[in-house]
């Protein structure tokens, strides 16, 4: 039987908390603030302890040092959000916001206690064998994926693009207790900005035009597991509003009914844009932002990784043989130094890239320099080059290349125009204005005609 400690001040929320618990056949005691817990009880001793964010004395994030290996679950009001996040950081196993629901109160105590032996199992090293780098900034994102892949905790991944944030966040969901479900994900960049959340919450029959059909979102085919938004940066300030609502109530509506229906989505969000700068330039809802930055991972661009790059390489190369079923190959020693001078505006996804066409070209088991393709000198430019203002654009449209052209008609009327609709001026689709965004290095402005 599980044994579980009750830290808060106030009676009459500790005795019906208490009775709720042992209703469900835990053994549990109770105390009114740290003092009180740390002086009757052995903290060792209990398997969970729920405290209250705010106590007399100490605040109930002292419990979580305290207790070492217990986790402990963080009571708090939604008026302290902030604090909520910070409780996490500091090693709260989850938190749950006053007042409870007795439902949403018994689940997250099975699941968290359900974590902890699972926890207590001998298992195999959790990183994937994709994973290569041996760096500090690789070892703590390690250790990261490790503390939070047992929580059931929102998280931020953030980083360039190319770095791999979706294999962190199948990293996460494959440690989970949520692994026996596929993870969803979807690239928020790469729907159109119309149909996101019908995509994301599905609709009723006759919602909108050309709704001929009841449709389920992503957010409830993803009920009982993971939900992988990758990009959300580039998500509507609308569908943000009705994200933050899910994240808060654990609910969502489709587009045309009026009924609501509870989800149990654990939600993992990536970017290589800077949210907090977006929110506070309002481009991205504040609110929202807090939300998902309960934990956050950085994953460092491949250029600060030392002589990862080298180690990358040569499991790379070793994995593309075997999934062409060719003989081993190797790296002559100018070309492992080309790849170490190199700047991989791309990462990961570039050097992979690379490393596969320089394997399809390769006459022998030896890849060369030349290979590679590599230009260091132009890509050491390229690093080094200002960004252009968009009043310096000044050179005729007849002498501009298709990608200038493309750069000044964005630079120029972005601030006039959504996303959609340069697209639609541009002749492409919305995904493709994102990638070219990327590769030309544009950033994205604010809308000012909303």
């Amino acid at each position: 039987m599980s044994r579980i400690l009750i830290v808060e001040d106030e009676k009459i929320i500790r005795t019906a908390l208490r009775k709720l618990l042992e209703k469900k056949r835990f053994q549990v005691d109770d105390a009114g603030s740290v003092d009180e817990a740390t002086s009757r009880f052995n903290l060792a001793d209990f398997n969970l302890i729920i405290s209250d964010l705010r106590l007399p004395g100490a605040p109930g994030t002292e419990l979580i040092s305290l207790a070492k290996s217990v986790p402990v679950l963080i009571m708090t009001s939604y008026a302290s959000l902030r604090s909520a996040v910070d409780a996490m950081k500091l090693g709260a196993v989850d938190y749950i916001a006053k007042p409870f629901d007795h439902n949403e109160m018994i689940s997250t105590v099975q699941k968290v206690l359900a974590n902890q032996s699972a926890a207590k199992q001998p298992k195999e090293s959790p990183i994937p064998a994709q994973f290569y780098g041996s760096c500090p900034a690789m070892q703590e994102l390690y250790k990261r994926i490790n503390k939070v892949a047992s929580t059931h905790a929102t998280v931020l991944i953030q980083g360039e693009s190319g770095t791999g944030k979706e294999l962190v966040a199948r990293a996460i969901q494959e440690q989970s207790s949520r692994a026996h479900i596929p993870m969803i994900s979807v690239n928020c960049a790469a729907i159109p900005e119309n149909l996101i959340e019908s995509e994301l919450f599905g609709h009723e029959e006759g919602a909108f035009p050309g709704a001929t059909s009841q449709q389920s979102g992503l957010l409830e085919a993803a009920d009982g597991g993971t939900l992988f938004l990758d990009e959300i940066g580039e998500l509507p300030l609308e569908a943000q509003a009705r994200l933050l609502r899910f994240l808060q109530e654990g609910e969502i509506r489709r587009a045309g009914s009026v009924q609501a229906k509870k989800v149990d989505v654990r939600l993992i969000a990536s970017t290589h844009r800077d949210l907090k700068h977006l929110s506070q330039q309002g481009e991205f809802r504040q609110d929202l932002f807090y939300r998902l930055y309960v934990m956050e991972l950085h994953i460092p661009p491949l250029r600060e990784r030392d002589n990862d790059i080298i180690e990358m390489a040569e499991g790379l190369l070793a994995d593309i043989c075997q999934h062409m079923q060719l003989p081993t190959f190797a790296f002559c020693p100018e070309a492992l130094e080309a790849m170490q001078k190199y700047n991989w505006p791309g990462n990961v996804r570039e050097l992979k890239n690379t490393i596969e066409r320089a394997v399809i070209l390769a006459e022998s088991n030896l890849i060369t320099e030349e290979l590679l393709g590599l230009d260091l000198l132009l890509a050491e430019k390229e690093n080094k080059a200002p960004s252009i203002p968009k009043e310096e654009i000044i050179v005729e449209k007849r002498d501009l290349s298709l990608d200038n052209y493309f750069q000044r008609f964005v630079l120029e009327h972005q601030s006039q125009m959504s996303e959609t609709e340069l697209a639609k001026r541009l002749g492409v689709s919305r995904k493709c204005l994102w990638e070219r965004r990327q590769k030309l290095g544009i950033p994205r402005k604010g809308k000012q005609n909303k």
